[in-house]
């Protein structure tokens, strides 16, 4: 979104007085769009899906039993919050989004800045920030889909994050970010590829691990909770005063992105040896949808992917 919202500032010319970024204008005024349109075709579940058939809600039903507990009528209980609260991976997952986010929202947010900086005009610095972003398209679609056939996710998320970690060292490299604009500009290219993929699928991890709704509703808060403390503290880290270089800022999500990948590592290594662990126990079962008193992920047949 953040290439077609370059675009969307540079082709459509509003000016709103007394805005303090017509940007950040412009971006809001299509989100709360798109935001009103979705009310309309965005449905809850598939029973309640007026443009499905009987036979189209009967294949996604029998979709959704057939990995996950998405199907069962499972009420709140607050055991259920214990548990998450209690289970290590839950915290694993917030701190592997936290190590993300600060890189994430800063590359976001400062990216015109930052190309700005090597010298270039604030119209053409957002129009540089539009090839960087389409290459995190293909990396993250190309990332997803084989983190998907291959069933691993930490191994692609930890090698996503160094590979943006190149192009932090490239960044902070540069002596001379104005007097050799394309060697930064190149460090942005690393650092997007690596940063997106890697955020979508840290993001997506706890999803298709945690099992038991309450349970996971209560790790996906956690992870969104503790992953923004991160891009809180982001958004103080490029000054002004410290261009063009931005040595703190770059210093940080250099940090940040190695100590993901030592985050994912170590909750890979976790999942893996419970897996091997309840090998021991029982075989593992994958249509959960279809028992009735399925517990979540605490019993024996579930498995994590790791």
């Amino acid at each position: 979104m953040g290439g077609a919202g370059s675009l969307f500032w540079f082709v459509v010319p509003i000016r709103v007085p007394g805005a303090a970024s017509n940007q950040l204008t412009k971006e809001g005024i299509l989100t709360v769009l798109v935001a009103v349109a979705a009310y309309g075709f965005i449905h809850n579940y598939p029973g309640t899906s007026k443009f499905l058939s009987d036979d189209e809600r009967k294949f996604i039903h029998q979709r959704l039993a057939a990995d996950s507990d998405a199907t069962h009528d499972e009420r709140f209980t607050w055991d259920a919050v214990v548990e998450a609260l209690k289970d290590p991976s839950c915290w694993l997952y917030g701190l592997g989004f936290h190590t993300m986010s600060l890189p994430l929202y800063t590359l976001s947010l400062f990216m015109p800045t930052i190309i700005a900086n090597l010298g270039y005009t604030a119209a053409t610095a957002q129009l540089l920030t539009v090839p960087p972003y389409a290459f995190a398209f293909i990396t993250t679609a190309t990332v997803a889909v084989l983190s998907e056939r291959l069933g691993q996710r930490a191994i692609f998320i930890g090698g996503s994050a160094i590979f943006a970690a190149v192009g932090y060292s490239i960044l902070l490299g540069n002596t001379d970010p104005v007097g050799r604009p394309g060697v930064s500009y190149v460090g942005v290219f690393f650092a997007a590829g690596g940063i997106f993929p890697a955020a979508a699928l840290v993001l997506s991890w706890p999803a298709i691990n945690v099992s038991g709704q309450t349970k996971r509703a209560i790790a996906n808060a956690m992870q969104i909770s503790i992953g923004n403390l991160g891009a809180v503290m982001g958004t103080q880290l490029y000054r002004a005063t410290d261009g063009p270089r931005f040595v703190v800022g770059h210093s940080c999500a250099l940090a940040y992105l190695v100590a993901n990948a030592v985050v994912v590592t170590i909750l890979g290594i976790r999942l893996r040896r419970e897996n091997k662990r309840r090998e021991s126990i029982a075989e593992e079962f994958k249509h959960v949808g279809d028992i009735a008193d399925w517990k979540g992920d605490s019993d024996p047949r579930w498995r994590f992917e790791y």
